[in-house]
């Protein structure tokens, strides 16, 4: 079954300042001004772990542009599959994937999923925070 999850805006589509999310203090910082500029909205999703670079797993919202801090709960509408396994869950109208899939080099093997393999690689990482 599909539920919610909770995200937070690191880094607005079309900015190169980027942020970066504190779990501790549950506050954002900032991290570092990117070469290109971010073709979505990029985040995270707090109290999740991502294996693949111990970190929260990544996020991104397609659409409209999100204010770095944006705080959102939205059931996942895609998982972008990197050969890697750092994958991000897709938020949003996936017929606007295109920017995104383009930004990753071919060599990361960017493929976009539904949400039924989002939901099944959340349910797989877990939310260590029990929430």
């Amino acid at each position: 079954m599909s539920h919610p999850w909770r995200g937070v805006v690191e880094w607005t589509a079309g900015s190169c300042e980027r942020f970066i999310w504190h779990p501790e203090t549950g506050t954002l910082a900032p991290y570092r001004t990117e070469p290109r500029p971010a073709p979505v909205n990029y985040g995270c999703l707090p109290g999740t772990h991502n294996p693949a670079d111990h970190a929260e797993v990544d996020a991104v919202w397609l659409g409209e542009t999100r204010p770095v801090g944006t705080r959102t709960e939205e059931v996942p509408t895609g998982l972008l599959w990197l050969a890697d396994g750092d994958h991000k869950v897709v938020f949003g109208d996936p017929a606007r994937a295109a920017g995104l899939l383009a930004w990753f080099p071919p060599e990361r093997g960017a493929r976009l999923l539904g949400p039924e393999e989002a939901q099944a690689w959340l349910a797989e990482v877990g939310r260590p925070d029990g929430a």
